[in-house]
This record gives structure tokens, C-alpha cells and sequence, in this order.
């Protein structure tokens, strides 16, 4: 199985499409030995998220690591953010803007329409078949798509981000309401900083399928590593930062549960 899904009995479902860390052995000789510490992983966020079961979540996570394929890139590789860097449906750099692939090793379009029939198309059904299963039974859902990254990376954008960064693809994606929850809990906490719709948006998965005219309420949480653990190698996980992280990201989701709620008087 190239991912795993619990199914829960809230409306909740956690997408983490850039948790995995497997690279397929046929793949590795291709990739620049320094791919194989996948340093662009969405690290620890099973570890960070492990409140989901008591918010009755599901939660659906790859195998295979980001470097193989994007799981929150278009299946055409549309770019996400036009007129800025961008990473690809099957990635050729890693975040710092160096290739990597070997040279002439990078993939030819059948690999990547290979790769995208195997690993692509299975995730993105399961995701679409759960939210449908938990909106026939809740009568709408909140599709939370967790991410992580480094706070610096000045081939994707400028400066250092805010600590966490809330997407609902300009609003397209989540109602207002809905987004105003989650940004009050931030708000509350002078801790952290954060910003609504700043340079992650929301990729694929929150644009794709965001749809609050169909009770389907999308938000990507993209946060900085540092707020949990080690930017750089060995990418450790520190329990004591986590530690006030863990009850902020629980009370975000509570609250945009319950937003969803309201706007769906249920």
C-alpha cells in the first residue's frame, strides 16, 4: 500500500501528503546522495498531531517521500504560485534550488505519468472517498491538510515565515467564518506568529478540494519546524517546544470544528 488511511467519526480529516520518507530502491541511484535524507520532508507530524484520535479524526498518510512525487501538486504540474519558484509534481530540486537528480538522470514524462498512476491516483481517491463517506454521515466535513517547513528558504521566498501560516486559498476554500476561528486562536497566543493567506495559500489538496458551497471547508496549516524541532540535520524532534504547540494546534481545530457548526447549522 503506497499510503495508509484511519477512518475517524468526526468530521475531521488530517491530510499530511508530505509525512512519508520512503524512496523506492530503483529510484535511489538517480537522486544526489544527499536526497536520501529527504531533508525536505514534513517531519514528525504524526508525533506533533498525536491529539487526532481524541478529536475522532482521520488521517491519511503517504509512504513515499515528497522527492518521488508531490501528493499537494495538480496532476498536470500546474504551477502553484505563479511568478515564483515552484516545486514539481515529481521534483527536480530540493527547496534550496539545487537539482536533484544526478545529471541526465531526472525523470522522463512516462516515469512521471507512471509515478502519478501509482502513487498520485490512489491517494487523491482515497482522500475524495473519505471526505464523501464523512459528509454522507456528518452532512459536511473539515479537510485540515498539515504541513511543515524550514523558516528560511530564500529560493522559495523572501525572509523568515511567521510561525504558522493559515491557507484557505483566499478564502475559496473555507468560509470566513471558518477561517476567523482559526485565526482567533492564533491570535490569542502572542507566542507565535501567524498570518491568514501569506505566501502558502494552500497547494493542491486546499484548493482542489475546498468547496464550502458543497460542505466541504479546506485549510492548510503550513508551520515552521522551528516550533517544534531541529531545522537542520539530523531533523530531531524536541519535546519541549512541542510541548505548548501540541494544546494551540488542538484548540485551532476544535475551533474550526465547531465554526463549521455554525455555518452549517448542525
Amino acid at each position: 500500500m503506497t499510503f495508509t488511511l484511519h477512518r475517524g467519526a468526526s468530521p475531521l480529516l488530517v491530510s499530511m501528503p508530505h509525512i512519508g520518507t520512503e524512496i523506492p530502491p530503483e529510484l535511489q541511484g538517480a537522486l544526489e546522495p544527499r536526497a536520501l535524507a529527504v531533508e525536505d520532508t514534513d517531519w514528525h507530524l504524526d508525533r506533533l498531531y498525536d491529539f487526532l484520535p481524541e478529536l475522532g479524526a482521520s488521517v491519511i498518510k503517504p509512504r513515499y517521500s515528497r522527492y518521488l512525487i508531490d501528493l499537494n501538486r495538480p496532476p498536470d504540474d500546474a504551477p502553484m504560485y505563479p511568478g515564483a519558484s515552484n516545486t514539481e509534481l515529481c521534483p527536480t530540486r530540493f527547496f534550496s534550488g539545487d537539482a536533484l537528480y544526478r545529471p541526465g538522470r531526472e525523470p522522463t514524462p512516462e516515469e512521471r505519468n507512471g509515478r502519478r498512476e501509482r502513487y498520485w491516483l490512489p491517494y487523491h481517491a482515497a482522500l475524495a472517498a473519505e471526505l464523501q463517506r464523512i459528509k454522507a454521515r456528518h452532512g459536511y466535513a473539515l479537510l485540515w491538510d498539515a504541513h511543515s517547513i524550514r523558516s528560511q528558504l530564500p529560493w522559495l521566498f523572501e525572509g523568515r515565515l511567521p510561525g504558522l501560516n493559515i491557507g484557505t486559498a483566499g478564502g475559496a476554500a473555507a468560509d470566513a467564518a471558518v477561517a476567523a476561528a482559526v485565526v482567533g486562536v492564533c491570535a490569542e497566543n502572542r507566542q507565535v506568529s501567524h498570518v491568514l493567506n501569506g505566501r502558502f495559500k494552500g497547494g493542491y489538496i486546499t484548493r482542489h478540494y475546498g468547496a464550502p458551497q458543497a460542505r466541504v471547508q479546506a485549510v492548510q496549516l503550513e508551520m515552521c519546524r522551528y516550533l517544534y524541532m531541529r531545522e537542520d540535520a539530523p531533523f530531531d524532534y524536541d519535546a519541549a517546544m512541542a510541548r505548548p504547540i501540541q494544546p494551540l494546534l488542538k484548540t485551532m481545530l476544535t475551533a474550526a470544528l465547531a465554526a463549521c457548526r455554525t455555518v452549517y447549522e448542525i
